[in-house]
């Protein structure tokens, strides 16, 4: 995301939905990131089968990180990728 939208800790859904819709993967996996740093980033990395250095790299925002990864970490902060039409 941006310094304008800084990170809600109260909806960090919404946070995480809102970086998917700028469709820039370096804002995703920082959302991702930054949520992830709320929570125990020492389980969520075992939970994703990487070590803690790798994953703070792979969602620093200047990293880039496999969609396996992005998809590990999404199930393990206990959401899911839905796909949806775009609206035209």
């Amino acid at each position: 995301m941006n310094e304008e939208n800084p990170f809600d800790t109260d909806n960090p859904d919404s946070y995480i939905a809102a970086a998917f819709e700028t469709d820039d993967p370096s804002s995703i996996a920082r959302a991702l990131g930054e949520v992830a740093r709320t929570r125990n980033m020492s389980k969520l990395a075992k939970d994703v089968g990487m070590n803690r250095s790798a994953l703070y790299r792979a969602l620093s925002g200047e990293g880039n990180p496999e969609f396996a990864t992005i998809l590990k970490v999404v199930k393990a902060l206990g959401l899911k990728l839905t796909p949806v039409p775009a609206a035209h």
